[in-house]
C-alpha cells in the first residue's frame, strides 16, 4: 500500500498529547490548553541568563539524540534548535535536504526510520510541504517526538511561543493588550501560529493588516479583525508585529503593490507608530527587509524587541524539548 499523502494529514486533537495531558509531540498551537501554553513559557524563563552572562546549560537531555530535519532553509530556527539541543546536553544531529538521501528520492518515512536506527529521540522538522510534522509524528515509535519548526505556510509553533514569551515579558497579560500584525498574512506561518498562541492566552483584540492581495481567508480568522489601513491598524496598538515580504513576490502576486509602494502604504516606521500606544512594542520574525515591510531606524530603536525575540527562541525551545522528553521519559 502506497504512504498517505503528506499534504492530506490532519491534526488529530489529542496527537499532540499523552494520555497523561503531557505534551508528546509539539505540532501547532492550535488547540493546545491555555495553561500548558502559560507553563511554557514558564518554563522558559529559567532558560534566560542575564546579559552578558554564561547561557544557562542543563542536563535534562543527556544521553539523548535530536535530529534536526531541516528539508527547507533556514538560520534562526535551526541555530536555535541546535543551541538549546547542546545546552540540554543532547547530542545533536543536523540533516538538510542537500546532505540527505530525501534529495536521492528516499521516502520521508525510510528517511525517519533510518533515524530512529540510530537512536534519534527527537526529530525537529521543517519542510515546505503541509502535513509533513503531523504524518511523521503518526508514525513514529513509542519512545519518539516530533517537535515541527516550520510547516510550509500552515504553521511555525515554536515561533509562535517565543512571541508570546516576548510579548509577556514587555507588556504583562496578554488578556489586555490590543496586537496588529502587519504584512503578508495570507502566507505566514509566523502570522497563524502568532494568532492561534494569542487567541488561547485571550488576546483583547487582534487586527490583520496587509494588501487585499494578501489577506487572509476571512473564515479563518476566529475573531480577529481584518484591515487593509495600516494607520487604522496601528491606532493604539500594544504590540506591532511586522512580518517579512519576500522580495520575489513583490510586483509578482496581482494586486500586490510595488516596493516603493508598499513601504509607503505597509511599512512599518517611527512616524507610523505614533499612531499605536507610546509604550508600544515592535516585532518582526526575521529575517528582515528594511526599508520594505519596517524601517531600518525603527528596527534599531527602543520600542524594537526584535533581537530579544532571537534570545527567546532559544529558551522557548530549550523549555520545548525537555517537555516532551519528560512526557515520554520522566525526570
Amino acid at each position: 500500500m502506497a504512504a498517505p499523502d503528506p499534504k492530506n494529514t490532519l491534526i488529530e486533537p489529542d496527537l499532540q498529547l499523552a494520555a497523561n495531558g503531557g505534551l508528546r509531540h509539539l505540532l501547532t498551537l492550535d488547540g493546545l490548553p491555555r495553561g500548558l501554553i502559560s507553563d511554557i513559557l514558564d518554563d522558559a524563563e529559567r532558560y534566560l541568563a542575564p546579559a552578558g552572562a554564561l547561557p544557562v546549560r542543563s542536563g535534562a537531555l543527556a544521553g539523548r539524540t535530536v535530529g534536526n530535519l531541516f528539508f527547507e532553509p533556514s538560520t534562526r530556527t535551526r541555530a536555535s534548535f541546535d543551541l538549546a539541543g547542546r545546552r540540554l546536553g543532547a547530542d545533536v544531529l543536523n540533516l538538510d535536504v542537500n546532505t540527505s538521501s530525501r534529495k536521492k528520492g528516499e521516502s520521508i518515512l525510510d528517511t525517519i526510520y533510518t533515524l530512529e536506527a540510530m537512536a534519534v529521540d527527537i526529530m525537529v522538522v521543517r519542510d515546505a510541504s503541509s502535513g509533513v510534522p503531523a504524518y511523521i509524528a503518526q508514525h513514529v515509535a513509542d519512545h519518539v517526538s516530533v517537535m515541527n519548526a516550520g510547516e510550509a505556510d500552515v504553521s511555525h509553533p515554536t515561533q509562535g511561543l517565543l512571541d508570546l514569551l516576548t510579548i509577556r515579558q514587555h507588556k504583562g497579560d496578554i488578556a489586555e493588550l490590543t496586537v496588529a500584525i502587519v504584512g503578508d498574512i495570507r502566507h505566514s506561518r509566523v502570522a497563524r501560529s502568532a494568532a492561534e498562541g494569542l487567541r488561547a492566552l485571550g488576546v483583547r483584540e487582534l487586527r490583520l493588516v496587509s494588501p487585499p492581495s494578501l489577506a487572509p481567508d476571512p473564515d479563518n480568522v476566529n475573531g480577529a479583525v481584518i484591515l487593509d489601513d495600516l494607520d487604522e491598524g496601528l491606532d493604539g496598538a500594544d504590540v506591532v508585529m511586522a512580518l517579512r515580504i519576500q522580495r520575489e513576490r513583490i510586483g509578482n502576486l496581482e494586486g500586490t503593490p510595488g516596493v516603493e509602494e508598499y513601504f509607503s502604504r505597509y511599512g512599518v516606521s517611527r512616524a507610523r507608530m505614533r499612531r499605536a500606544k507610546p509604550d508600544a512594542i515592535v516585532m518582526h520574525p526575521g529575517p528582515m527587509n528594511r526599508g520594505i515591510e519596517i524601517e531600518s531606524e525603527l528596527a534599531d530603536s527602543p520600542q524594537s524587541v526584535i533581537t530579544r525575540q532571537v534570545t527567546n527562541g532559544v529558551a522557548v525551545r530549550m523549555a520545548v524539548l525537555e517537555r516532551v522528553h519528560r512526557t515520554l521519559h520522566g525526570g
